[in-house]
């Protein structure tokens, strides 16, 4: 049995959940977002695994605007469609953003906007596969399982270029 490690980061947006098993990151959540159950009873809490210690720096590292992309080892627990709107959120530019029907058409799949939308409010790792950047056909903002405040923030925050101040407690 794989034992999935965890510890919670300090964000400028609140704590952030981080999990991983062995072959790499399986979550980065807010706690309470939509879709995260939260730390389970068989995770191990762990403050100093490296998985975890690399994921924590690379996102202090973008929060503090000197990382645009992550370069983390991620181990998704989805469906095969789930994983393919999930890489293809990795594929959007730092400060740009696309609608869902654009990752749909990028998958083959132009009628399937939708279920881009319900496996975009299922991706376990906020920021680091950076859902924040998918609008709503005309540009408007719609769901963010973290909440849409946290969603105008990391937009404004790309949009600005200028490091957020971090939270200290976790």
């Amino acid at each position: 049995m794989t034992t999935t490690l965890w510890k919670s980061i300090a964000s400028p947006l609140g704590p952030i959940v981080l999990a991983a098993v062995p072959e790499g990151l399986i979550g980065a959540w807010f706690p309470g977002q939509a879709h995260f159950a939260g730390v389970q009873p068989d995770w191990r809490h762990d403050r100093a695994a490296a998985g975890l210690i690399d994921a924590e720096r690379q996102l202090a590292e973008w929060f503090a605007g000197r990382r645009r992309d992550f370069d983390l080892p991620l181990a998704p627990v989805g469906t095969p469609f789930q994983r393919q709107v999930w890489a293809a959120i990795r594929r959007v530019a730092y400060g740009a953003t696309t609608s869902y029907g654009s990752v749909a058409a990028e998958l083959g799949q132009s009628q399937a906007a939708r279920a881009v939308g319900a496996a975009t409010g299922r991706n376990p790792f906020s920021i680091i596969v950076p859902c924040h950047r998918l609008v709503g056909q005309r540009g408007a903002l719609t769901g963010y399982a973290g909440g849409l405040d946290k969603k105008r923030a990391l937009l404004a925050f790309e949009a600005a270029g200028a490091p957020f101040e971090l939270v200290t407690s976790a």
